[in-house]
């Protein structure tokens, strides 16, 4: 029987190149629709986009919110996690993310969003007590030097054409890094409730509180807004957009932690910050300037730097999450 058992289970997993193209998948679709987010936002006032993208996102994973029989009673100072997670990590990150996007372009976004691991890095440093080493502290300079780079360069073509300000890019940007924080934020703090709650249960109750958190200014925004107006092509981004971001992102790349340990996992968050430049690029129309091009090399490889497992070393296989 046991036999049996571990048949099913072997069977059950995905082959390796799956896994790995599960976890490619979940971190293009992440970048994608931070950029996609850019055409939502210039339709829709912020506060109605984000409580338009949590109750889609509630509604699809509502499943999700079920307490697992095994599951340990929540104490007080999970469930302040759990609001802090949201707010800071879902909510504020949500609204500065739709903010960002309106005053920067997905190029920019790309190479600030790769800054991610940096910045998770120097807050579990702070909060963690975690040792920052050598090839971290290079990822942090070369994060430090893409964004700068990016500072220093100019949206050009399309792209300055969609910046309703382009004067005021560098606060677009300054939106975006604060984003960043959040999500880096989010990681810190899920490291602390992994150990009492699953993946898809966090997720469904910051998603939860996140969809509570916004409903007094989105219904305000809604009912000043002419819904009559959006296309049906609008519409359907936006489910996209919710579904990828709530839903289609995290179960797959839960679906690749299965078999890739999650040490090795984080080098395919490289995918984030080349599917929001890929996106901004063949689909908002936007152009890779020169000195944008440099920066991204620089933050892709600060993520690599980051990410990628030390040649010989063992790797322990351990549960992971990702935000959006």
């Amino acid at each position: 029987m046991s036999e049996s058992s571990s048949s099913l289970t072997a069977a059950a997993l995905p082959s390796r190149p799956m896994a790995y193209g599960a976890l490619a998948l979940s971190m293009t679709l992440v970048g994608c629709y931070v950029a996609l987010s850019k055409p939502l936002v210039a339709v829709f006032p912020v506060f109605l986009l984000a409580w338009l993208r949590f109750g889609i996102g509630g509604v699809a994973m509502v499943g999700w919110l079920r307490r697992p029989p095994d599951e340990p009673p929540q104490t007080g100072r999970t469930r302040l996690l759990l609001f802090l997670e949201a707010f800071i990590g879902n909510f504020l990150f949500t609204l500065l993310v739709m903010a960002g996007m309106h005053l920067s372009s997905a190029v920019s976004a790309s190479v600030i969003m790769a800054c991610i691991p940096a910045v998770v890095a120097l807050l579990g440093r702070v909060f963690l007590g975690e040792r920052l080493t050598p090839r971290i502290l290079a990822s942090i300079v070369c994060a430090v030097a893409g964004v700068s780079l990016l500072a220093l360069s100019r949206p050009h073509g399309a792209a300055a054409a969609a910046i309703p300000a382009a004067d005021k890019a560098w606060l677009g940007q300054l939106l975006l890094m604060g984003a960043v924080c959040c999500e880096a934020a989010y990681s810190v703090i899920g490291k602390c409730l992994t150990s009492s709650l699953s993946a898809r249960r966090i997720t469904s109750i910051v998603n939860l509180w996140g969809l509570v958190l916004a409903t007094p200014l989105g219904l305000y925004a809604a009912s000043r807004f002419g819904f009559a107006a959006v296309s049906w092509q609008l519409w359907a981004l936006l489910v996209f957009y919710a579904l990828a971001a709530c839903v289609w992102s995290i179960s797959l790349w839960m679906t690749g932690l299965r078999v890739v340990p999650a040490s090795q996992a984080g080098v395919f968050t490289v995918f984030l910050p080349a599917g929001t430049a890929l996106t901004g690029v063949l689909v908002l129309g936007e152009r890779l300037a020169g000195m944008q091009l440099l920066a991204l090399g620089l933050a892709v490889a600060g993520v690599l730097i980051a990410t990628s497992p030390l040649p010989g070393r063992r790797m322990d296989r351990q549960d992971g999450d990702i935000s959006t």
